[in-house]
């Protein structure tokens, strides 16, 4: 497949969405002995296809170089693992599920959502490719399979007589080149009568909202309704419900279902979604074509703040090493000169470099310590969780700023 040829339905790629440029793999951290060496860095740039408006990025590396050693480990976050017990107690309710179910958790991290299933009594098994990761799931006594997902590991777990009544993928769908592989998995995979839910960021609220550092290489596609509904009817599954949450900065849940089966019938949310999409103009060319602007805007504000703190005399730290967050310093050339460090929970990331900018990540305790006047929280979808935890900022007087959709300072 050609680099300018739609991973969805093969149409050539002449539309841009966003071009932020040249930027290295969003987590692909330094260590400091390597500080001083060259890393490499792509095109960061987003398209969008004219014939079935899915936004997508060429693929530069493969699945097995980004995520076959990982670094982000889902149970650092407590909104997350909130989210996550929520979940599985309405799907054992809406599903009767119970000690006689099985539950299949595509990209099942470090058992952050499996763990509440089996806690329950349910039967579970993470898929999950990064090694270092799914060594935490087993630990904590989860079952799972170090491997991709797609057709191959479907027909594999098939075979073994593995047949969920409940299939799950948080945050997954983003990070798959071969769309079509991914989703036949899912219909090779699923019991007859089993449901599948998978969470993305809906691409409707990344354009409202100007998210558009949630555009990395890591993310292969941004999905609306529209397209979801389309790729997985091409595979015999049915959409059949659909959700709005309010993780990432806004995202669907959707639920599917085999198309044979009538049992679950299609609800009105779906409709309404479509509706919100076609309103929004989402199934018109020229709604991507001006996105951009407000990409640049974003930049501009971000480095106007920076650069008349630094004239000032004022510190500025980062909260979070997130992927997002490495697309916006990147693009908008930030590096220690502006934001001293950034603090991140996980002890994987502490002690290491962000890719690009080589701005060193620290414990959150370094913050007490430096005392910055400001703190830019880079993960400003988890802005209410990590202002709660660093209360004590305010104690020297220090303020908190989100960059996106556009700066905030409080």
């Amino acid at each position: 497949m050609s680099l300018l040829t739609c991973r969805c339905c093969a149409s050539p790629l002449t539309e841009t969405f966003a071009d932020c440029g040249m930027t290295p793999m969003a987590n692909a951290f330094i260590s400091p002995d390597r500080a001083d060496r060259m890393e490499p860095f792509y095109p960061l740039h987003a398209y969008v296809c004219g014939a079935c408006f899915l936004v997508q990025l060429a693929s530069f590396e493969s699945p097995q170089e980004i995520f076959g050693d990982y670094l982000y480990f889902s149970s650092f976050s407590q909104s997350w693992l909130n989210h996550a017990e929520t979940y599985v107690a309405r799907m054992i309710d809406r599903f009767a599920l119970g000690a006689a179910s099985h539950v299949v958790e595509i990209a099942s991290n470090d058992g952050y959502l499996l763990q509440y299933f089996a806690r329950r009594g349910v039967g579970v098994l993470g898929v999950e490719p990064a090694a270092n990761v799914a060594a935490v799931a087993k630990e904590k006594g989860l079952p799972t399979e170090i491997a991709f997902f797609g057709t191959e590991t479907a027909r594999r777990l098939h075979g073994d007589g593995v047949a969920p009544d409940l299939m799950t993928a948080n945050n997954v769908l983003a990070h798959v080149p071969d769309l079509h592989d991914f989703v036949e998995g899912f219909k090779i995979l699923l019991a007859p009568t089993g449901v599948a839910t998978l969470e993305f960021p809906h691409l409707l609220q990344l354009m409202r909202h100007n998210q558009f550092d949630t555009i990395y290489h890591e993310h292969f596609s941004y999905f609306s309704l529209h397209v979801v509904q389309r790729l997985f009817a091409q595979h015999g599954l049915t959409l059949f419900d659909v959700e709005e949450l309010p993780t990432h900065g806004g995202s669907l849940r959707i639920f599917v279902r085999h198309a044979d089966n009538a049992r679950l019938a299609v609800t009105d949310a779906v409709a309404s979604v479509l509706a919100d999409e076609v309103a929004s103009g989402l199934t018109q060319i020229q709604t991507y074509r001006t996105f951009a602007e407000g990409v640049v805007a974003c930049k501009c504000a971000l480095l106007d703040f920076l650069i008349s703190a630094k004239r000032r005399g004022e510190r500025v730290a980062a909260y979070g090493a997130p992927a997002k967050g490495n697309t916006l310093l990147n693009y908008c050339g930030v590096g220690p000169e502006l934001v001293a460090f950034t603090v991140d929970r996980s002890p994987h990331k502490q002690g290491l470099l962000l890719p690009g900018t080589r701005i060193p990540i620290r414990a959150p305790e370094a913050l007490a310590e430096a005392r910055p006047d400001y703190l830019l929280i880079l993960p400003w979808n988890l802005r209410e969780e990590i202002v709660e935890q660093m209360a004590v900022h305010r104690g020297w007087g220090g303020r908190f700023v989100v960059p996106i959709p556009s700066i905030e300072v409080w």
